[in-house]
């Protein structure tokens, strides 16, 4: 038994000692912590200058709830998402002027635009190649490349859909599809066939909103 209790007080010993060193431990850094908020209040003090604390006025402090937070960005990227979901059912046609070639315009910009766009009186500032693009894929690539365009303050860019040479049919799949879809972009002024050195009939000239005011020629 003296042996039983022997070890039983030994415990005993190294709990207290364990609990008198996590105390001291627990003591040095509330020490530590007042001494820090001390050194801001003094550091604040000397930045601020003189300060007079407002007066308690023993208001209760009510937690009310919070409205729950709306996902504002997310609303707007989905609504400019849908401003962008072209339809590919659009009658692209009977939008077309059919001067020779295949051209587009709205109804407030002149005539004249287009035979200055057509001879390159805008430089061509970006471009974008949709060759070997499945639909999908070439609509997002163009919605982004118009998109991103618009924010630089782009002008004048060009549209490279292809000829259709490695369609099957050696039909020009998407090149009824980009006309539909630029047609839909409000940004879109007017669109002409490339020239042959721009690309040909494998490329579109795309007029942004803002570039019939100051036409820039081309090096």
């Amino acid at each position: 038994m003296t042996a039983r209790r022997l070890h039983d007080l030994a415990a005993l010993k190294t709990a207290l000692a364990e609990q008198r060193r996590e105390a001291h431990l627990r003591a040095a850094r509330e020490r530590e912590a007042a001494a820090q908020a001390e050194r801001e209040r003094s550091l604040f003090a000397r930045s601020v200058g003189p300060v007079q604390p407002l007066r308690d006025r023993g208001l209760a402090q009510i937690d009310r709830p919070r409205p729950a937070p709306l996902p504002r960005q997310r609303e707007r990227d989905e609504q400019a998402a849908l401003r962008e979901a072209w339809s590919d059912e659009v009658d692209v046609e009977r939008l077309l002027d059919t001067d020779g070639e295949l051209s587009f315009r709205r109804p407030h910009i002149a005539p004249d635009v287009l035979a200055k766009l057509r001879r390159g009186r805008w430089a061509i500032q970006a471009q974008i190649d949709l060759h070997g693009l499945r639909r999908d894929e070439a609509r997002e690539a163009l919605a982004a490349f118009l998109r991103d365009a618009t924010q630089r303050g782009l002008r004048c860019v060009r549209v490279v859909h292809g000829k259709g040479h490695g369609s099957p049919g050696k039909a020009p799949v998407l090149k009824g599809k980009v006309r539909a879809w630029l047609v839909q972009k409000d940004a879109v002024l007017a669109f002409v066939q490339a020239r042959a050195a721009d690309g040909g009939h494998g490329a579109l000239v795309v007029l942004l909103a803002g570039a019939a005011a100051a036409p820039q020629r081309a090096d």
